[in-house]
């Protein structure tokens, strides 16, 4: 199993779920202390960026034809 694949902290999902809801953009990684982007934010965009986003909402191919890097943007 790769970085990519592990699930962010408990903690860090629920900072992510409470800023869906929200609407916010983000949250602060309590790990990492990194401005992480929300789903509901990502999705506002209309498209991926292809950059590794952590919350990525866009299907997986649709990430690897952005772009999206084999290893995740953020630190493991």
């Amino acid at each position: 199993m790769s970085p990519r694949d592990l699930p962010p902290t408990p903690e860090a999902q629920a900072l992510h779920t409470a800023a869906c809801a929200r609407g916010a953009a983000g949250y602060l990684d309590p790990v990492t202390g990194l401005y992480v982007l929300s789903s509901a934010y990502l999705r506002r965009q209309g498209r991926c960026c292809g950059q590794g986003c952590r919350h990525c909402p866009w299907p997986p191919d649709v990430q690897a034809h952005a772009g999206r890097p084999d290893r995740p943007a953020w630190p493991a």
